[in-house]
């Protein structure tokens, strides 16, 4: 599907995470994100009076939250990642949706690349998993034209200290456009052990929205790492076994199977965004 956008937009949804062994327990939040083209982003800072690139604003963007850390261009990375997938770009866009800073503090569990052709269709997905320990992994998957994506992948990277790293994970993703929608399952054995559910509506990008945001939202970016700490304690003081953190993965990146069928697939579930 060939899709046409502004360099960049805004999502605003929420995420839902749902644990089911050896107990169950279901958690929500509000969040919003903002999708980028990563070779426009100085362009759309500098139409923006709250959103500043690779400088501190209210609201932020820096090169240094993503890819390989470097600090440098993030198209050389996230197209060596994709070509390894065989991914062939040929110069079109890369789409970003992540967490912006906010008051210089940002912290983005899953950050999403959507790489397109030089007529817009969209190509691949780089799914970027990072932890609270400073560390990352990206799962790189190709992807055909189909209004969802499905993707399989061995669990390799270490998450959270109360989920083993083992099992596979589930990706059924529905790319940005009006809506945005993602589910990714943890499954054991074919066996659902947890489930995390994003899902958003598209908005301008606009000083505006960022103002609402910055105003209804005010500790969002501080939300994300305090709710994923808050939960692990109730989890914990529940009984859920601990895990040590195991050495990080010899690859920093994995290539997602596209084609692997596994016993237990849920349905896309948008939590009331219909």
């Amino acid at each position: 599907m060939i899709v046409a956008r502004a360099p960049a937009a805004a999502y605003e949804g929420q995420t839902t995470h749902v644990r089911f062994a050896p107990f169950e327990r279901r958690f929500s939040y509000r969040l919003a994100q903002i999708l980028v083209d990563i070779d426009r982003i100085a362009d759309v800072s500098s139409q923006l009076k709250l959103l500043s690139y690779n400088r501190f604003n209210l609201f932020s963007f820096h090169d240094r939250d993503h890819g390989d850390r470097s600090g440098g261009p993030l198209r050389p990375w996230a197209e060596n990642l994709f070509g390894a997938a065989g991914v062939t770009l040929e110069g079109g866009r890369i789409d970003l949706l992540c967490f912006p800073r906010m008051f210089g503090f940002v912290f983005n569990p899953l950050s999403l690349y959507f790489g397109h052709d030089r007529e817009g269709r969209l190509r691949g997905i780089i799914y970027e998993v990072n932890n609270t320990f400073g560390e990352t992994h990206a799962y790189v998957a190709p992807v055909a034209d189909a209004p969802i994506h499905t993707h399989h992948a061995r669990k390799l990277f270490h998450v959270s200290p109360l989920l083993a790293v083992e099992g596979d994970y589930h990706f059924r993703i529905v790319a940005p456009g009006r809506r945005f929608r993602l589910v990714v399952d943890n499954l054991l054995n074919g066996v659902r052990q947890h489930s995390a559910t994003l899902v958003g509506e598209a908005r301008p990008l606009t000083d505006a929205w960022l103002g609402r945001i910055l105003f209804t939202m005010p500790l969002m970016t501080l939300q994300v790492i305090f709710a994923i700490h808050w939960q692990a304690l109730l989890l914990f003081l529940r009984g859920a076994r601990y895990h040590r953190r195991p050495p990080r993965p010899e690859q920093p990146t994995s290539l997602v199977d596209t084609s692997a069928r596994i016993r237990a697939e849920p349905k896309l579930v948008d939590h009331g965004h219909e």
